[in-house]
């Protein structure tokens, strides 16, 4: 039997994801928060639902700012994070204070409210660079950045909380979401809207070794039904689920098919590999399917065409 939501936070629900998330919420009825301080996400992402839901400027490191968030919440859906492996790297101190310890105040302030469950929002990043494919949920996890240990440690602190707190936990391992709205500007930006702006500024792209490297590319609005299932699924407290597609995208091409989209003829600059960069990703969605009822419906040239409208819209905007 799937279970109702009622009353929904969601942390990061300005973001990328987030505010796809908060969309869908919004438009099965659920009374929704957002709780993000803005360093990453736009509240032009949620123009579309900004007059009904209760948006929240803060942070999560904010015991008190979190608790009246989830205050009355039914679910939590965690997707406030330093979502880059390169910010990571670069400043691992700084990106664990808010997916360590930011997570760890998530998961108490849902114990202390009262939530009945929360989706966190993991990372394939956890497989590192096993050269298995694809990538099951039973393999041992192999980190090669701090954001992938940071993921794995969320993992860990979410099954704590369903065994010893009784909180409904479940983890999705995200492989490469791409979709509108995923901020184009920044450096640490996805491949997809990075390839996306290149393409559209007649601009050469640059590519992080030889471009052979494969990935696993899922639309977010097939992020978004995973999360819908993994709140409302009875029987799923205390789990981790791949999301993907299990088909996969070498990165050269990936730049051929945005480029044609564009009408851009430029090849592209290969540069070293950068550290913490994984060659192949590809997902086994076998346990979402079985056990959520996950199934992408998004073909990945229907979900690029859909995002490059996006991307060009946005460019006229800037």
């Amino acid at each position: 039997m799937a279970l109702t939501l009622g009353k929904a936070l969601v942390t990061g629900g300005a973001g990328f994801i987030g505010s796809h998330i908060a969309e869908a919420l919004v438009a099965q009825g659920c009374e929704v928060t957002v709780l993000d301080n803005l360093s990453s996400g736009r509240l032009a992402n949620l123009d579309v639902i900004r007059e009904r839901i209760t948006f929240v400027e803060g942070d999560i490191e904010d015991p008190e700012v979190l608790s009246s968030a989830a205050r009355g919440c039914d679910t939590v859906f965690h997707q406030a994070a330093v979502v880059s492996v390169p910010q990571t790297i670069h400043q691992p101190v700084t990106s664990a204070a808010v997916n360590d310890l930011g997570t760890i105040k998530v998961l108490e302030a849902a114990r202390q409210n009262g939530v009945r469950r929360v989706v966190l929002a993991s990372s394939s990043a956890v497989y590192g660079d096993v050269p298995q494919l694809p990538k099951t949920e039973a393999m041992a996890p192999s980190p090669l950045s701090p954001y992938a240990i940071q993921k794995l440690t969320n993992e860990f602190y979410a099954e704590l909380y369903h065994r010893m707190y009784a909180l409904q936990t479940v983890c999705l391992r995200y492989f490469n979401v791409y979709g509108p709205r995923q901020d184009p500007s920044s450096p640490y930006s996805g491949v997809i809207s990075i390839f996306m702006r290149k393409a559209l500024e007649n601009q050469q792209p640059m590519i992080y070794g030889d471009g052979r490297q494969t990935r696993d590319f899922v639309f977010v609005k097939d992020v978004v039904q995973a999360n819908i299932l993994a709140a409302t699924h009875e029987s799923v407290s205390g789990r981790v689920f791949n999301i993907g597609t299990s088909n996969s995208v070498e990165i050269n091409a990936l730049w051929y098919s945005i480029a044609a989209l564009a009408g851009c003829i430029l090849s592209p600059e290969h540069v070293d590999p950068r550290p913490g960069d994984i060659v192949h990703s590809l997902a086994s969605i076998q346990r979402a399917k079985e056990q959520l009822g996950f199934q992408p419906v998004h073909d990945f040239s229907e979900g690029l065409q859909k995002t490059f409208e996006w991307y060009r819209q946005y460019a006229r905007k800037e």
